[in-house]
């Protein structure tokens, strides 16, 4: 099919052989690829694996349409069983590394085993070799980027991609992740951890730039047509006109604190004008926003491949830390980062923010994830929780700032802790009321007490609590398809299962999410039939979707997660003895979660959380070696 290079190489980092596959027609088929495809190549080594042992699978995988002239076609996915979750993974990056590991003749990697020392791959003209990173071992991301750079002939940034860990990766920090020469990261999930487990310190691509033709050229050009038609059209990505081009992802910050949707302090209030009201205390969200950050600290608006939109947003800030005068430059600042670093852990200092940005970067760590630790830390110490290992106060940044190195290190005991999550801290300190996670993974900036429909699709995240995997805001805040009230809870199910089936089509393509903004189905169909010259229709590719989500539940099944693991923080949920109320625009809003569970289950076809054998025989899921159970086999109960 066109699009594809038809070669995945799988690495054995134990004897550091390297064979190479072509990819089957009947998965491409079924999974499209990037996010379906990693997905069935971790399934096949089995659900039931370590994270952190070699059984476990790293996949670096690309889609037919990644690095091709489709418009935001420069990511990657990286998959894996998470250690920070237990689930599948999958997390992805943009930039350029996606379109340069296609371009260098590849359509992925499979990382299998543990290396007896440190090492980095080089990928070059569809080959990968196995290279020792002694030398590089305990630094930095833009250190070891840096080093690299003049080991490889070639220009880091140019012809070169480099996709590393830094000490978060090492130490195996739990939400450990990995970071390219752009500073965009893989966040999500754990897979630097992954990566780290397995001594590998980067994945080095050095590329042509063979961009993939299409196979029917006159379908595909039609379809990117009216796809960049579309994008120039949409107030959200239309370049140069506003939203996303103007203020990067952080147009979100003012909006969300206006809808009182903004998780604050640890969500125990819905903006930072609730909070001010019940506290006094003076943080602000408009001093962390897109405007306030465009208007006073932006230096330059790079892009990913095939993007007009350009939502990053680099910066440039002056700032005094521990004597010392500093100078921060950085990208990108981003709204997920800028609310858990920010507001969430009750302050609003902007510049300090930034120098946050740059350090969980070369760290390598999840900039939400490790937000929401300090938040939990920061309520946990208020509480009388952290006896023992070092407390922390609400706001104190200087004290987040160099903590973000001791997470990474593990060179602290309150380091050492937060390093493990938010499920392990509760169970070691009897924190669970203090914990924002849903199956380990903490929550993103939006509030379900306000926005019901981000509330189920938090709970039902494979990957747990995610905003991406089914992005409702696109409709309760922005009106895309169309406007539906936040508040509301009924058909929020079937809404956010739509959602996430789009999502798993295009992260499996593997394109960015801001595309929906403006694209559809109809634009998904003649690109992807005219890239790989398949006649698919869109209830082909809409089930294709289905299935790719259906796989990941069926693979947390298999690995031990059913509808009990769909749940919410307990401040947010209707009927819990500790839930905490919306305030201002959100007064007493609480998350009817048991109604919109049943709702979900019903539109999926599960039972309780569980996919069926009729499910998966309506969606013709398989399963392959290593997962110890015959297509059959199915996780859900037998009747009573």
């Amino acid at each position: 099919m066109g699009g594809f290079r038809d070669r995945v190489a799988q690495v054995d980092l134990g004897d550091g052989e390297v064979n190479y596959q072509g990819i089957d027609d009947e998965d491409a088929r079924k999974y499209i690829g990037a996010r379906g495809l990693g997905v069935k190549y971790v399934f096949d080594k089995g659900p039931e694996v370590d994270p952190l042992g070699p059984e476990n699978r790293l996949a670096f995988m690309t889609g037919p349409l990644t690095g091709t002239q489709t418009v935001m076609s420069g990511r990657i996915a990286l998959v894996t069983k998470s250690p920070l979750t237990g689930t599948v993974t999958d997390s992805h990056h943009g930039g350029w590394s996606g379109a340069r590991l296609k371009w260098a003749g590849l359509d992925g990697i499979l990382l299998d085993g543990e290396s007896d020392g440190p090492v980095y791959l080089l990928v070059e003209d569809g080959d990968v070799e196995v290279r020792d990173a002694s030398h590089l071992w305990g630094q930095g991301i833009h250190d070891t980027i840096d080093d690299i750079g003049e080991e490889v002939d070639g220009t880091v940034g140019r012809n070169v991609s480099v996709m590393a860990i830094g000490p978060a990766g090492e130490n195996e920090v739990k939400y450990a992740c990995v970071i390219n020469e752009d500073d965009r990261a893989s966040g999500r999930g754990g897979t630097g951890c992954v990566m780290g487990s397995k001594g590998v310190k980067a994945v080095v691509v050095k590329s042509g730039t063979r961009m993939p033709k299409p196979a029917d050229s006159e379908t595909f050009q039609e379809g990117y047509q009216q796809a960049m038609e579309l994008i120039r059209e949409s107030d959200v990505t239309a370049p140069n006109e506003g939203g996303l081009s103007m203020y990067g992802t952080n147009v979100l910050m003012n909006a969300t604190e206006e809808m009182d949707g903004l998780p604050t302090k640890n969500a125990k209030y819905t903006s930072t004008e609730s909070q001010h009201t019940a506290e006094g205390t003076d943080i602000e969200a408009e001093r962390v926003s897109g405007e306030n950050v465009r208007e006073n600290i932006l230096v330059d608006e790079p892009t990913c491949h095939s993007c007009p939109v350009a939502c990053k947003k680099e910066v440039e800030v002056q700032l005094h830390h521990k004597g010392q005068d500093m100078n921060v430059r950085m990208e990108s600042y981003e709204y997920e980062s800028a609310w858990a670093l920010g507001p969430n852990s009750g302050h609003t200092e902007r510049d300090e923010i930034a120098l946050m940005l740059q350090r969980c970067n070369d760290v390598g760590v999840d900039t939400i994830e490790v937000g929401n630790m300090m938040a939990m830390a920061m309520e946990m110490s208020e509480e009388g929780k952290l006896d023992g290992v070092g407390d922390i106060e609400w706001g104190d940044a200087e004290r987040m700032i160099d903590l973000i190195d001791e997470i990474g290190t593990r060179s602290s005991d309150l380091g050492d802790l937060l390093a493990e999550g938010a499920e392990r801290i509760a169970d070691r300190r009897g924190a669970h009321g203090n914990k924002l996670s849903v199956k380990g993974q903490t929550i993103a900036a939006y509030d379900p007490r306000c926005m019901k429909g981000m509330g189920i699709a938090f709970a039902t995240s494979n990957r747990g609590a995610c905003h991406l995997r089914g992005y409702t805001p696109a409709a309760e805040i922005l009106g895309i398809p169309e406007k539906v009230d936040p508040y509301e809870w009924e058909g929020k199910g079937e809404l956010t299962a739509t959602f996430q089936d789009l999502h798993a089509i295009s992260d499996s393509f593997d394109i960015c999410k801001f595309n929906a903004f403006a694209e559809g189905i109809e634009e998904y169909v003649l690109q992807y039939g005219g890239m790989t010259g398949r006649d698919v229709t869109e209830d082909e590719l809409l089930e294709a979707g289905e299935r790719i989500y259906n796989l990941e539940r069926y693979f947390n099944n298999l690995a031990g997660f059913d509808g009990t693991d769909d749940t919410l923080p307990d401040r947010f949920v209707e009927g819990h003895p500790d839930a905490i109320p919306g305030q201002g625009a959100s007064e007493g809003e609480l998350v009817e979660l048991d109604a919109m569970k049943a709702e979900y289950y019903g539109h999926r076809g599960w039972v309780d959380g569980v996919v069926p054998d009729e499910k998966l025989a309506e969606l013709d899921i398989q399963v392959g070696p290593g997962t110890g159970v015959s297509s059959g086999d199915s996780a859900a109960p037998a009747d009573d």
